[in-house]
């Protein structure tokens, strides 16, 4: 799949990133993995991001990580084109896309780098430096400490050719509109906040109209359904879906730092489709929180 193919398949249809598999020892799970995917992919998300921040790519080990793709790739391989999330310092990045490239994956999610600030010049030749390491498409993730600006993104589109995506995790307004006029169709546009279908709305009245989905993994027909509705307008089902799930699955997802995976699995594993815990640092949700979701689920019917 050239760039432009991935860009077009990026531009319509429901995104998610699907969960990783970790066995009682926190060890990878490809068997696991595998029918996770085989169980999601029927569901039609037009992209899957493996690997990615639900897929808790921060705790994997290179080879795990490798491993991680090429299950996604193989497993999907001619049904649903995956990206592979990447990320840390510009050596480390360069060699997870890499190693994403060579496992088959279509595209690269660049996530963004560890700790430290930098400046706009940093980024711009981190975000560089990755594209230039791989011939598949990349889309970078502007959240946590990189923070690109509409002119630095411009920069990047005219030095990499193959750098077709912006996906957004700030919630920056002002930015956003910044970024979508300077640059209009040069990049496709990813909604990319936790829960994302709570901001869904007002992202496609800044020129942000597709979105990745979170709650996908555990609840399929709820999330395809609350996207069917948003992209004809259907006001009445997004807002009662809104009022009935998201906004007390918001109230649970709150009480705990990096609950946004945690609360992923409790799902998935409420429904059947268990993908073990999560490693540390995070931890797994209360018992009383698995309580209050079970019920919150069991409201919406079967999946």
């Amino acid at each position: 799949m050239s760039p432009n193919e991935l860009k077009a398949a990026l531009s319509s249809g429901l995104l998610s990133f699907p969960l990783t598999d970790f066995d009682k020892q926190l060890q990878f799970d490809a068997k696991g993995y595998g029918a996770r995917l085989e169980w999601l992919m029927p569901y039609g998300a037009s992209v899957l991001f493996a690997a990615g921040g639900t897929g808790e790519f921060f705790s994997l080990e290179p080879q795990e990580y490798s491993s991680v793709i090429k299950v996604a790739a193989e497993t999907c391989r001619g049904q649903v084109p995956i990206v592979g999330g990447a990320g840390g310092g510009t050596s480390l990045a360069i060699k997870y896309a890499q190693a994403a490239e060579e496992s088959g994956a279509q595209g690269i999610l660049l996530l963004p780098h560890y700790l430290t600030e930098a400046t706009q010049q940093g980024l711009v030749e981190h975000v560089a430096a990755v594209c230039k390491s791989v011939r598949i498409g990349v889309i970078v993730y502007n959240r946590g400490a990189t923070k690109l600006t509409a002119e630095s993104l411009a920069l990047l589109a005219d030095r990499c050719p193959n750098l077709i995506g912006f996906k957004d995790g700030l919630g920056d307004i002002e930015r956003i509109v910044s970024i979508r006029e300077k640059l209009g169709d040069r990049f496709v546009y990813i909604g990319g906040m936790p829960t994302h279908e709570v901001y869904a709305n007002a992202y496609k009245a800044l020129g942000v109209p597709t979105y990745s989905s979170a709650v996908f993994n555990f609840v399929p027909k709820t999330a395809l359904e609350f996207y069917n509705a948003y992209w004809k307008g259907d006001t009445a089902t997004t807002s009662r879906l809104i009022q009935e799930f998201f906004l007390p699955y918001l109230r649970i997802r709150n009480r705990g730092e990096g609950y946004a995976v945690s609360i992923v699995k409790a799902g998935a594993t409420i429904v059947g489709h268990s993908a073990g815990p999560v490693r540390p640092p995070l931890s797994d949700l209360q018992a009383g929180e698995v309580e209050e979701l079970t019920q919150l689920i069991r409201k919406l019917g079967p999946q």
